[in-house]
């Protein structure tokens, strides 16, 4: 597909105008940040893995009635998506303590949670993503309770996809986020699952060993985060079983 005006570039993606008014072409880059973007590097092969890994994972919602915004991968780095209106949120979904929420509540890194616990942070680099309320939300206008109500539903219906998924092959989905947006359908919206889901976006530990396959691997040195990256894939289905990440993936088709 030839190369189109640029519409936004954030840390690990780029945003083309797409074929078709009201589409996007999602471009993976290679490049890994933590620490919001105090710590970063180039992972060769991360966003190849990425764009497959979200494209198994947002077929996979749509086969079980989740709307998203994919449409297709059209190659190793791109895919076709539907253009919405990104609420500026994160959409926060916890089963297990870790990260920001042992810190916060001094919880033990792995506690299972009474239940999975649903956050949300303001999308805003250089206030560092803070963390707010549903009465932040409502009054500030971001959204309104319906949509939160709504927006609460479809994170738990893909916490509960995605924590199946995982488990069958012997990972435990430790927490992830996603981005929601609207599309507009006979002067209607329609929450939407957008931007990714990939070990970029998940804290994912090997259920017997506790081994990291995730981001957490780039942000605490714990190896090489394309072998992480590798091993989810390959686990699941999307690389041979056969492969490592020495040997340059080759996808499946």
């Amino acid at each position: 597909m030839a190369r189109r005006k640029k519409i936004y570039e954030g840390k690990a993606k780029i945003l083309y105008e797409g074929p078709e008014p009201g589409t996007f072409v999602q471009y993976f880059k290679d490049d890994a940040t933590a620490f919001n973007a105090q710590k970063k590097a180039t992972i060769d092969g991360k966003g190849v893995l990425n764009n497959r890994l979200s494209e198994f994972f947002m077929k996979g919602l749509t086969q079980v009635g989740i709307p998203n915004h994919f449409i297709k991968r059209i190659n190793m780095r791109e895919q076709l998506i539907r253009s919405v209106e990104i609420i500026p949120l994160e959409v926060i979904v916890r089963n297990f303590a870790a990260g920001s929420i042992s810190t916060r509540l001094g919880l033990a890194e792995g506690t299972p949670l009474p239940r999975p616990i649903v956050e949300f942070c303001y999308k805003d680099d250089k206030l560092g993503d803070p963390l707010v309320s549903e009465e932040h939300i409502i009054a500030f206008g971001w959204a309104a309770q319906q949509d939160l109500d709504d927006m609460v539903a479809l994170a738990l219906r893909v916490n509960d996809f995605l924590s199946g998924c995982f488990l069958a092959v012997g990972i435990k989905l430790v927490d992830f986020k996603i981005e929601i947006g609207r599309i507009w359908e006979n002067d209607f919206p329609r929450l939407v699952v957008a931007d990714e889901i990939s070990p970029d976006s998940c804290r994912l530990w090997d259920i017997e060993s506790g081994q990291k396959l995730d981001k957490d691997v780039f942000r605490r040195d714990l190896g090489d985060l394309a072998d992480a990256y590798t091993e989810v894939a390959r686990r699941l289905g999307v690389l041979p079983s056969n492969v490592t990440h020495a040997a340059k993936p080759t996808l499946i088709n």
